[in-house]
This record gives C-alpha cells, structure tokens and sequence, in this order.
C-alpha cells in the first residue's frame, strides 16, 4: 500500500519535481557564473571597472524589475495551465475533493431512525471492507447502492456513515453538478470523477463516490429533439454506464452511492440493471418507536424538562421525518429563549409543532365580518373532523391568521397509517369541504379561504376515480398510467362525472351533518370569536358538554 502512495505521488506531482530540480539546477549555475565574474573582475581595466560600477545600479534595477514582471507573469499562467484547469479544461473537470472515512464524521450509531436500512447498509459495508474473502469464493465487488425515500429520512446521513464505517474515501457530489448546456461537458466531468475515484482506490484499497439526487442526471433518456439539453443528458448518463460498467484494464474497488427521492421508474432502466446498481435500499420515514429514538438524540444536545414523555411526542409526529423532528426541537429552542425559559418543555415543543405545521402568526386586523365567517369556517372543519375523520386528533382551533391562512384546525393523525380506504378519504374529502358549507349555510354565500379546501378535495377525489377505481360507477382502472389522448372523451366525460359526484356527495354529507348540528356549530364559533384559540382540552370539553362521541 505505501509502494502504491509513492507511485501514485510521483503520478501526481512529476512536474513539480522537474520544476524544483531545474530551479535547484538554475540555482547552482547562477553561483558558478557569479563566483567566475568575480574572479575575472579583478583582472579587468581600471578605468572600465569604475565606469561599470557607475552604471550597475541602474542595469540591476532594470533588469531586476522586468525579471520579476516577467517571473510572475510567467508562474501565473504555467500554474493556471498546469493545476487549475487552464480555462476549458477546468470547466469539464469534477472539481471535488475526497475526504478520508474517518474524517466525515457520521458514526453508526448516530443513525438513527432507519433500522431497517441501516441492517441493509451494514451488509454492504461488510462486502466493501471484507473484499478479499469475497474474491476468494468468486464474488464481484458492489458496483452501485441506490438509497430511495422521501426527503428528509436519512439518505445523506446513512451514505455518510457508510463511509466512515468502511474508513474509504469519500467523494460527495449532486447530480445537478453534472448538468450543462454544452455537449460533452457532464461526460468529461462523469470521466474525471471516476479517474479520481480509480486513482484514490489505487492508493487506499477502495473509494466511495456519492451522488444526492442521482434523477437530474439519470433520468429517463429520451430522443433529442433539436435543442441540444437532451443530447447532453443522454451522453453524460451514457458516460456514467460506461463507468459503472468497469470497462477498464483493472477491477478498482470504487462504489457509487446514489440518492434520490424520486419514484424508481422515473429512472433511466439501464441504470437501475444488476452490475450497476446491485443494491437498493428504501428510506422512509420512522415507525413510533424510531421517532422515540429520534426525539431523544435531539433532545438530548439541548436543555429539557427530563420528565417530558418521550413516547406522546412520538405518537403526535405520525408522518414527521427526522428532518422534521430535528426542526421541531430547533424550533422550540427558539421559543424557550423568546419566551425566557431556559428549559424546553411540552409547551414549547407543542408550540414549535403548531406553529411548523400552521405558519407563522400574521398580524392582521380582520373586520368583524371576516373575523366570524372564518370562525364559523374553522368550527365547520372542526366538528365534520370530529366525527368523519377518526383517525385525526383535533388538537387545536384557531381564528388567529397562520402563514396564508387566516384561521386553522390543527389535527394530526393519532396512529401511522400506510394504506388509506376508500372511507377515510371520504373523511378526508368531508373536512376539506366543511368550511364551504358551514359559511353556505350560515351566510348563505362563501369566501376565498374555501380555495385551498377545494385544492385538497378535488385532488384526492380524482384520484379516487383516475388512479384507485374508488368511482361508485363501473369504471375500475389506473387511467392516469394512459396518455390522455389515447382515452376517448365518452371515457373523460365518465371519469369526471364520477370526480364531480363524490365531491357532491361528499358536501351533501357534511352540509347534512352541520345542518343537524347547528347548536354545536354556533357554540364552536361563539368559543372562538371570544377566546381566538381553543385547545384539546377546550375542544373536547364542549363535545362532552352536548353528549357527543366520537366514530370508530
């Protein structure tokens, strides 16, 4: 291995060499010719001898001067040439350098969160340091590992932490960094990097090559068209299958990690095949007791109230990532020292929660009109929430303005849910409409804070009918996976006829059940013009006050 540094630095550094032994050489013949001048000086005329030194002091400022002009001039452009690209040359270069394993700095068991995958990782580490038995019995080397997941789970972390775990080199880049309007230049960057990375692996024993959001540059191909964007995608993914390929004189150990947080099949087929990436690992977001896990790393870098309950936290962050998590407990270090407290407590995290998820407090004069319609708006969410969507906590109520909105209802879900019924949605459905029918029923007219109420609702009842064949009609199918203009307009006409009925039906519903409950929805709205926010507490009480439960 030290024989193979040595080689690798006279690669590197060879013209350095020769520069400094031809200075050395320079300087060794200046002394020569300087100690003869002297010896011959002596036997010069005298006469000429005293005019020779008259003018010495002007031909060595001149000659000195323009020297070192020259000299710098000189060493300017041959180290621009030589070590920093010489112009083009550095423009098509990956510019990154490799950080050793050890200094990135993510230790095992700072994963957290992932166990799952983190057992996936550990395998492949085990492959990648352990290369020699596997050579024994006949395996290949890991060409490639994609980490896929939604943002904010991990991926990053764990392929940091793979390489402090193998103690490899490690070269980290985003695939935008290789994307270009010029033909050839994300090829020629693809190619340096892999030169780097075969060269590190040369000296070290192995190398590990990172690249976050992997989609911009392996993405699906396609036919260029004329504009020259396609053609310098194609060739720069084309570049990095020819690499991962190995098609080189030896079997360098040189991993790529790529991450993204895009669906799988939006990558190009030929990227994903065994021999380039031979290993996928899915990050998603923690279970219950992950999110524990994740709340107690956190918390415990700051000053908290050690009584707090690790596990409620958990289990009111259903669907929160460690990112959020980590922003959550950032967020709350804020408000304690706003707030002049020098512990964080539940008050501050519950806080820093609402206030991540609703936006931030606008200070906003409403008129008296605006203030009880958007009361009345809330308390219509409110109650269909209630007693449609049961797998929701209706944790808060709010007619003070959030972020874009100028009231809220703040209900997290209670427990993880991975596949939704048909029900649920219709829940879902139900609440996003509530607003419009309670200011329908009450004012007789509605507002333009039903917008985004009508976003949400009309997404997800498409849906029901396009991609998950929920429609009460007997059409079934994943019509989104059908180009639009290969679907006659009798079948478009159906499947938005379907849309539109379970939206109407859905309204019919929760007009229905606010109509019934107007008694309630007059309290909620009296509760909130007087009191601006009602918590759980409140909320629940009022419910237990009419002798209302909840559905199961």
């Amino acid at each position: 291995m030290i024989l193979r540094k040595i080689k690798l630095f006279f690669r590197f550094h060879w013209i350095k060499l020769l520069v400094i032994i031809a200075l050395i050489l320079v300087t060794v013949s200046l002394v020569i010719l300087i100690s003869l001048g002297l010896r011959s000086w002596q036997n010069i005329d005298p006469w000429f001898r005293e005019q020779t030194k008259a003018s010495l002091p002007m031909s060595l400022y001149l000659y000195s001067v323009g020297g070192m002009i020259n000299g710098v001039v000189f060493v300017f452009l041959w180290y621009w040439v030589l070590f920093r690209g010489g112009g083009l040359q550095q423009f098509t270069h990956a510019k990154k350098k490799a950080v050793a394993g050890e200094d990135v700095g993510v230790k095992w068991q700072d994963i957290i969160g992932m166990e799952e995958a983190k057992q996936e990782a550990l395998e492949v580490v085990k492959l990648i340091t352990d290369r020699a038995q596997l050579q024994r019995i006949g395996g290949k080397i890991l060409r490639g590992i994609l980490l896929l997941g939604p943002p904010g789970c991990g991926k990053t972390y764990l392929a940091k932490g793979i390489a402090t775990e193998s103690s490899l080199p490690f070269i980290s880049m985003s695939g935008s960094e290789f994307v270009e309007m010029f033909v050839g230049v994300g090829a020629s960057r693809i190619r340096s990097l892999f030169k780097h990375a075969r060269e590190l692996a040369y000296s070290e024993g192995g190398c590990i090559i990172f690249i976050d959001e992997i989609d911009a540059v392996g993405a699906q191909r396609a036919l260029d068209k004329g504009f020259g964007g396609t053609t310098e995608h194609n060739t720069t993914l084309n570049q990095l299958l020819v690499e991962m390929d190995g098609l080189k004189d030896k079997d360098f150990n040189v991993i790529l990690i790529g991450a993204t947080n895009v669906q799988e099949d939006s990558l190009d087929p030929a990227l994903l095949r065994p021999g380039r990436f031979d290993r996928k690992i899915y990050v998603y977001e923690p279970n219950l007791e992950d999110r524990q896990k994740i709340y107690g790393y956190y918390l415990s870098k700051i000053t908290y109230d050690k009584s707090m309950d690790l596990g409620h936290l958990a289990r009111r962050s259903v669907g929160k990532t460690p990112a959020d998590i980590a922003n959550i407990v950032r967020e709350s270090t804020l408000i304690a020292i706003r707030n002049k407290k020098d512990v964080v407590g539940l008050k501050e995290i519950s806080e820093a929660m609402e206030r991540i998820e609703m936006g931030i407090t606008r200070k906003i004069t409403l008129t008296p009109k605006e203030k009880e319609m958007t009361a009345y708006h809330e308390a219509g969410h409110l109650i269909v929430t209630y007693f449609y969507q049961p797998t929701d906590d209706v944790f808060k109520a709010t007619i003070i303005p959030h972020g874009p909105s100028l009231g809220a209802v703040y209900a997290p879900p209670r427990e993880e849910l991975h596949d939704l019924t048909r029900d649920m949605i219709l829940g879902h459905i139900k609440k996003a409409l509530a607003g419009y029918a309670a200011e329908k029923l009450v004012f007789g007219t509605t507002s333009t804070g039903v917008g985004r109420d009508f976003n949400e609702a009309a997404k997800l009842a498409h849906n029901m009918v396009w991609r998950w064949g929920m429609a009460e009609g007997n059409i079934i199918g994943d019509y989104m996976a059908i180009p639009p203009e290969q679907l006659s307009e009798d079948l478009k006409n159906k499947l938005n006829h379907e849309t539109q009925k379970i939206i109407h039906d859905c309204l019919k519903e929760a007009n229905e059940l606010l109509t019934k409950e107007k008694t309630l929805l007059d309290r909620f709205a009296k509760e909130l013009l007087e009191k601006e926010e009602l918590d759980y507490d409140q909320i629940q009480a009022v419910f237990n006050e009419y002798g209302h439960k909840r559905k199961t």
